[in-house]
């Protein structure tokens, strides 16, 4: 069943905010990241700054959110959290791609998604390093700064680019290298760029052909799936199921459901 398509009073006013809030903590962590952090002298205080750094993009999307919508229930990747009563959820990576952001790498954004009763209609992901900002509303396409855009046509599986992110426990790693290695041989090569939502806007604007992860939380892929879904992509989990914790896939058309299977044979939802 095709679930109805909200007010479009409502995801125009929820798109308003949630790219204001986007450019603005994407500025704030560009013009406030220090020059050579990641070759700062000590061990803990590049971790320090950038801890601070992400705290203080979550402050600030979350101020800005509550002053124009202070009925709305809200849920950050660094604490804020609650339930609301409009309906309106919003949820919040105010520095997707940390470690990224640490080494001076591009390829890291602050990720913002609005969901009513529990379905994500609104999604922004602002990449700040490369000038560019991604947006969605349900049933109302993708963009890529303004510019309407769609995912690539399906390749065969062996051609497929294929994306990923690996977790930062060793022994879980270590069985996400089992599982690369099982799928390697059966696409075209694998990225691992470090950063899931930026990840799903590469999906969602032709840079990937598919894309999975295993361990992701909300604000990892509220935002990144939708905009990847409305660009035309396919997204799940494992087999018949929707994008979670356990297993995060988005592909163009054709593509999910082989790849699905593989990385279910390969144990990919599993430590």
């Amino acid at each position: 069943m095709t679930e109805p398509e909200p007010d479009p009073r409502l995801t125009a006013e929820l798109l308003e905010t949630a790219l204001e809030a986007a450019r603005q903590a994407g500025a704030l962590l560009r013009d406030g990241r220090p020059a050579g952090l990641g070759v700062a002298a000590t061990k803990s205080s590049p971790v320090d700054v950038v801890t601070e750094m992400d705290t203080a993009s979550e402050k600030l999307v979350v101020e800005l959110v509550t002053a124009r919508r202070p009925d709305d229930g809200l849920l950050g990747e660094e604490g804020a959290s609650s339930p609301g009563s409009s309906g309106v959820r919003w949820v919040v990576d105010p520095l997707d791609g940390t470690v990224n952001y640490l080494y001076g790498l591009p390829s890291w954004g602050v990720s913002i998604a609005a969901e009513l009763e529990g379905r994500a209609v609104v999604g922004v992901v602002a990449v700040p390093a490369r000038d560019e900002v991604f947006h969605a509303v349900a049933g109302g396409g993708a963009y890529l700064n303004g510019r309407r855009i769609t995912c690539r046509p399906a390749p065969a599986p062996g051609q497929a680019l294929v994306g990923t992110g690996f977790n930062y426990v060793r022994e879980v790693r270590t069985h996400q290298a089992r599982v690369l290695a099982g799928l390697m041989p059966q696409v075209r090569d694998i990225r691992r760029a470090g950063a899931a939502a930026v990840d799903l806007c590469d999906l969602a604007c032709g840079r990937l052909d598919a894309f999975y992860e295993r361990g992701l939380r909300p604000w990892d892929m509220a935002a990144g799936v939708l905009i990847a879904r409305e660009a035309g992509a396919q997204a799940g989990g494992r087999p018949g199921r929707e994008p979670s914790g356990d297993l995060a896939v988005a592909a163009v058309p054709g593509l999910l459901e082989p790849l699905q299977e593989l990385l279910e044979e390969l144990g990919a939802w599993h430590d």
